[in-house]
């Protein structure tokens, strides 16, 4: 979608246009400000939610806004409306320059048009599909599930859409402008056995139409085969044991246990928690933090992933940025603020949840290079361990790197091969510390299915991660077993 597109779906039927934006957001320098930008935005979602064989909700809204932000040093301000006019935009400006006092001397350079790659198309989801085939759609998953295996007792399934059309203005002469859609569907299922009961889930989700989930995958549907996915998960887990307990061997698997790197690793690569030192990897820019066999990007300029960004919040290009290579620290991620105060330059990474919210340094695409070993050379060199499938849940400490993560589904390995399936097996270490245990990397890289979701200091943002299949010498793996 062109600037003027955007211009027309955020502006009309407002007294604004870019002269007027630019205009007021001049003012800024009346004060001793460094940088100021606006950001506008225009979202649209819907939501759909069925459960017991009933669609029980169903959402739909518009919601528009801006937000303007003024850097003093480290000082940052933000003034931000639900109302787009002349009036809000003067007032919101006068708001955020009280950061400073008065007597600023700064430029306000001409808005140049900021030129990056479409990763996505722009569209408005909410509309790539009618309303009927929608509810149709979320049925016809609820019946198939059901008919998999009679053991499913619950089926809940959920979809929604968004579109944001955004632009931002800066102080520094960026002008740019994106429109973002994002699809997800997930379905939950419920199995019940001689009175155990268990769950399985599966999601997936992209930046795209919704016609994405009706896409054929090997003679089925991409809605269907999550349908079977989930209750696959589920009996699974009827007929898991408890897990050990103590140091042992895990096989990560690929795609989804990446959220471990995620969470260990790839937070504290972010720029604010380096530059205040909170962080397990600061003041180690250079050095070997992790094993050689480990090199771990972030990357926002993939076409169609749910963590792409054509430009982020500040509008920045999207970027590809190497982390870590083989092992060794060889970059953080920065937003505009962060990227100044320690004298380099945005990666890209300046995120937000909206208008109301400070951007903030986030990850986009996070992920590790494959390796050279086979998947199935891995788990035969493993005589005792965890093959560790799926994640639901977990904790992290930025500063120190340490987690708590547990399995959603996971198996053990017994003489080089995968055996039981076994019940919450929870996974207790330090990021660095597990990341410099890895000695074999699988040549098998996949990334998540497009349902990442991170959420930081109270902001959600879609993101991606994946990695290959890992073997890690020794993890903590709490359990329940007893002897």
């Amino acid at each position: 979608m062109s600037l003027d597109q955007v211009r027309k779906r955020i502006f009309s039927p407002t007294d604004l246009d870019l002269e007027k934006t630019a205009s007021c957001l001049a003012g800024v320098f009346s004060n001793s400000v460094d940088y100021a930008d606006v950001y506008f935005q225009h979202r649209t979602s819907e939501g759909w939610y069925l459960e017991d064989g009933i669609v029980k909700n169903g959402s739909y809204s518009i919601a528009s806004g801006m937000g303007v932000r003024t850097l003093s040093g480290e000082k940052s301000c933000l003034a931000y409306s639900d109302e787009v006019s002349v009036k809000a935009l003067q007032q919101s400006v006068k708001a955020a320059r009280s950061i400073a006092a008065r007597g600023g001397s700064g430029t306000f350079k001409t808005p140049v048009q900021v030129r990056a790659r479409q990763l996505y198309p722009a569209i408005n989801p909410v509309r790539s599909m009618a309303r009927d085939k929608k509810i149709d759609l979320i049925n016809e998953m609820d019946h198939f599930t059901r008919s998999l295996d009679s053991c499913v007792k619950q089926v809940m399934i959920s979809m929604s859409a968004v579109s944001d059309a955004v632009l931002i203005m800066g102080t520094d002469g960026t002008l740019a402008s994106d429109v973002r859609p994002v699809i997800s569907l997930r379905v939950e299922v419920v199995v019940e056995k001689s009175g155990r009961r268990e769950e399985g889930y599966a999601g997936s989700g992209t930046r795209g139409p919704l016609s994405y989930f009706l896409e054929d995958i090997d003679g089925e549907t991409r809605a269907m085969r999550l349908c079977r996915e989930a209750v696959r998960t589920a009996l699974v887990n009827l007929e898991a044991v408890p897990a050990p307990a103590g140091p042992m061997t895990v096989v990560l698997a690929h795609g989804w246990p990446a959220v471990l790197l995620h969470e260990a690793v790839g937070h504290g690569l972010e720029g604010d928690a380096v530059r205040k030192g909170a962080s397990a990897f600061a003041g180690l820019l250079g050095e070997q933090v992790i094993s050689p066999l480990c090199t771990v990007l972030d990357d926002g300029t993939i076409d169609g992933r749910r963590g792409s960004l054509t430009v982020d919040d500040e509008g920045t290009p999207g970027q590809k940025t190497v982390l870590i290579e083989n092992g060794v620290l060889k970059n953080f991620m920065y937003d505009k603020l962060n990227a100044s105060l320690m004298k380099t330059s945005s990666t890209g990474n300046g995120r937000r949840e909206s208008y109301s919210c400070m951007p903030i340094p986030r990850m986009t695409n996070t992920y590790m290079l494959p390796g050279k070993s086979d998947p199935e050379e891995i788990i035969s060199s493993v005589d005792h361990g965890i093959y560790a499938v799926s994640f639901h849940g977990g904790q992290v400490d930025t500063a120190s790197g340490k987690f708590v993560f547990t399995s959603s589904e996971a198996y053990l390995i017994e003489k080089g091969r995968i055996t039981k399936p076994i019940k919450d097996a929870t996974l207790i270490g330090s990021g660095r510390e597990v990341m410099s245990r890895v000695s074999m990397v699988g040549n098998d890289l996949m990334l998540d299915p497009g349902i990442g979701g991170c959420g930081k200091a109270g902001q959600w943002v879609p993101v991606g991660l994946g990695q290959p299949t890992l073997k890690v010498d020794s993890i903590t793996v709490g359990g329940t077993k007893t002897d």
